[in-house]
């Protein structure tokens, strides 16, 4: 079948349309307005993002993209509670697209008791009504899509805001390259047999093991093991470098093929330490001879945030082709909404 045939029979809310248009979303967050004068004000000393899914994954991104301009102690929070830490000089950024998160509603309100600094952002929502009665800083995203589906709105939000707070410098220039990019390649993976539909194909019948490297690139490797779960509907497994080389290395002494239908996904970047990158040659030949297939996912991009952002928008592609390859809408997540019902009653 061609690609427009799969579209036609498994993606009924024309998710491969928000996909190959992500770059506007880009021009919706950078573009928008807000009013962060109040913030502006205050001496933070640390930053908490709080959020889950696809509203918290930006907040690990950032960590990545940042990770030479970032000067100020910074977590991401899932959970429905708040470091002990967190007090007035803590920026709390609440993040949820649906802005009916339970676990970090909690996390607002219990934000509000410790008088952390709080800004939100979101589409609407039980968080909007707050940030409404409590006179906070709300950040609106633009309605309509799944969480997972408007990284470009919540990334380039949280790092406009950021930016905007002096926290780190001025972004511009290069989301300018990332928005040409993701146009161009929203193009090029619309093509047919193109790059993100031929790594889809390698991954039919197997088990993905990403394995990516902490601080550089361990936020797309864990975005990717997750867009594979929602999107692709099937478990994928990820672990970063040189983390695992001290643990899940031993685990390769063992391996065999009948064990599990695996294949491993090297995320690798020009600029790791020679360390790192001696790392994952050592530790894929060590699975290598234990008969598991792998293979390398490198962006060729001349700047590293563009490189990893490049990243992101291959996985998205590569996680919706692996779905509709499987016969599987990319949109349904019944079990989450079974979750949801079953936590409600």
């Amino acid at each position: 079948m061609k690609i427009e045939d799969y579209v036609k029979k498994y993606d009924p809310q024309n998710q491969f349309k928000v996909l190959q248009d992500s770059h506007k979303q880009i021009d919706y967050a950078w573009n928008n307005e807000f009013d962060i004068e109040k913030l502006k004000s205050k001496k933070f000393t640390n930053i908490i993002v709080s959020g889950l899914g696809g509203s918290a994954i930006s907040a690990d991104l950032i960590q990545n993209f940042l990770k030479d301009e970032l000067k100020m102690p910074y977590s991401v929070n899932r959970n429905y509670v708040l470091p002990a830490y967190a007090d007035k000089n803590t920026l709390l950024i609440i993040s949820s697209y649906s802005g009916n998160t339970e676990e970090t509603i909690s996390v607002l309100n219990r934000g509000i008791m410790s008088k952390c600094g709080i800004i939100c952002i979101s589409s609407g929502g039980k968080i909007e009504e707050i940030a409404s009665g409590e006179k906070f800083p709300l950040i609106k995203l633009q309605k309509g899509y799944q969480p997972r589906y408007a990284l470009g709105l919540s990334f380039f939000s949280l790092l406009k805001l950021l930016s905007g707070l002096n926290i780190v410098p001025e972004q511009d220039e290069v989301v300018k390259k990332i928005k040409n990019l993701w146009r161009r390649k929203g193009e090029k993976y619309s093509e047919e047999e193109n790059t993100a539909y031929a790594y889809a194909e390698k991954l039919l019948g197997f088990i993905p093991l990403i394995y990516s490297a902490a601080d550089f690139t361990s936020a797309a490797g864990y975005r990717f093991k997750c867009q594979l779960n929602e999107n692709s509907k099937m478990h994928a497994f990820h672990n970063i470098i040189p983390e695992l080389n001290h643990n899940e290395i031993i685990g390769w002494e063992t391996f065999s093929e009948n064990q599990i239908n695996a294949k491993l996904i090297n995320i690798l970047d020009s600029s790791y330490p020679s360390q790192i990158k001696r790392r994952f040659e050592i530790t894929s030949e060590l699975a290598s001879k234990k008969g598991l297939e792998y293979f390398n996912i490198v962006s060729s991009e001349a700047d590293f945030k563009v490189r990893l952002l490049d990243l992101i928008y291959l996985f998205d592609w590569i996680t919706y082709y692996t779905a509709v390859l499987r016969g599987y809408d990319p949109s349904e997540i019944d079990y989450i909404h079974i979750l949801k019902e079953r936590l409600a009653l």
